[in-house]
């Protein structure tokens, strides 16, 4: 319910809270885009880690917590359909809204499409790897065909992968020669990026509140809304530190953003919540085709960034007509109409 039961679960009360929430959501981002930028500076990071690490890591808070809250409830579900869904949105939607809102072309550079963009792709594959050694090595007794649990030691090796992915960004820090800077509020700056972090966290958990409620009123099958509409929600926070950025004329930390933040939430988020609850059931039939889409989304923003090295208006808009395509598939996957997916 609304504000914790304050208010009455009415499809009109929902409709204000998301877009009460949103302009939380539009603050909070704010604070949170203006100290990672004064503090990247401040610490000479280079734009890419303050896009892939700062920005990411805490523009997807409200996921990493949505995980641990309902973990700690003892009703933690894998969410795959979710989690994949809203990684599809990141990729696809962020980028060209990004693009549309840039002064002109939304830069990009080497680093980001051969480190970034690439260790991204192997962040998806592993996470792949993972739910496979699941599916092999730990089946449920007595379970369906193509299930298996994720325990503890699989949910490890996604964030030994972080791991390295974290020493591969502190190395480039180390190599990176960056100016002095002064005059920055240290305490002042890191103290706004906590306020940023805990007004984007209460705004889009009450945000996704009001969504799963109004899906559930019109009757929106559950996986319908997890892949669209959830996913979309959850995604807000990302959505606009990158668009914000781009208007800025910052394209590599708006880029950044989108695949440092999915990184984050493939290696960091999902076995977190493992690490909690022990083991998690996974249905490959699920989570095979939804990957499977995630990495041609992948594919396509990875051949848009090398071209010239910039999203042009025409790639932003081709994103979204892909971004379109995926909808219409799960709509008829809801209705029957198609049979890719076989679980669930």
């Amino acid at each position: 319910m609304a504000l914790g039961g304050l208010l009455p679960n009415t499809p009109v009360v929902d409709v204000v809270v998301v877009v009460v929430a949103t302009g939380f959501v539009w603050l909070g981002s704010g604070w949170l885009e203006e100290s990672a930028e004064h503090l990247a500076a401040y610490y000479g990071l280079p734009a890419v880690v303050q896009g892939s690490v700062v920005v990411a890591v805490g523009s997807s808070t409200p996921e990493l917590a949505s995980v641990v809250f309902t973990a700690l409830a003892g009703i933690f579900d894998m969410g795959v359909g979710a989690v994949v869904g809203s990684a599809i949105f990141n990729i696809l939607v962020i980028p060209a809204l990004s693009g549309l809102a840039a002064r002109g072309d939304l830069d990009t550079n080497r680093t980001l499409v051969y480190k970034e963009a690439q260790f991204y792709m192997i962040a998806v594959a592993a996470l792949v790897l993972t739910f496979a050694l699941a599916v092999i090595y730990v089946p449920p007794p007595g379970g369906p065909a193509l299930t298996g649990r994720i325990t503890r030691p699989l949910a490890v090796l996604p964030l030994f992968l972080y791991g390295l992915y974290l020493f591969i960004q502190w190395q480039d820090v180390s190599d990176h020669d960056a100016e002095d800077v002064t005059g920055v509020a240290v305490g002042r700056e890191w103290a706004k990026l906590a306020a940023g972090l805990l007004v984007i966290l209460v705004a889009v958990e009450q945000l996704v509140g009001s969504v799963e409620s109004l899906g559930t009123t019109f009757g929106v099958p559950e996986f319908l809304a997890g892949v669209t509409l959830v996913a979309a929600a959850t995604s807000l926070p990302d959505t606009l530190v990158s668009v914000r950025s781009a208007r800025a004329d910052k394209g590599v930390t708006s880029l950044g953003n989108v695949l440092g933040s999915n990184t984050f939430d493939l290696l960091v988020v999902i076995p977190v919540g493992v690490l909690l609850v022990g083991t998690v059931t996974v249905d490959f039939a699920v989570a095979v085709p939804m990957f499977g889409v995630l990495t041609l989304a992948t594919v396509i923003l990875f051949a848009f960034l090398r071209t010239d090295l910039a999203v042009t208006t025409a790639e932003a808009y081709a994103l979204l007509a892909v971004y379109g395509v995926f909808l219409a598939w799960v709509v008829a996957e809801t209705l029957g109409v198609t049979g890719l997916i076989r679980g669930g």
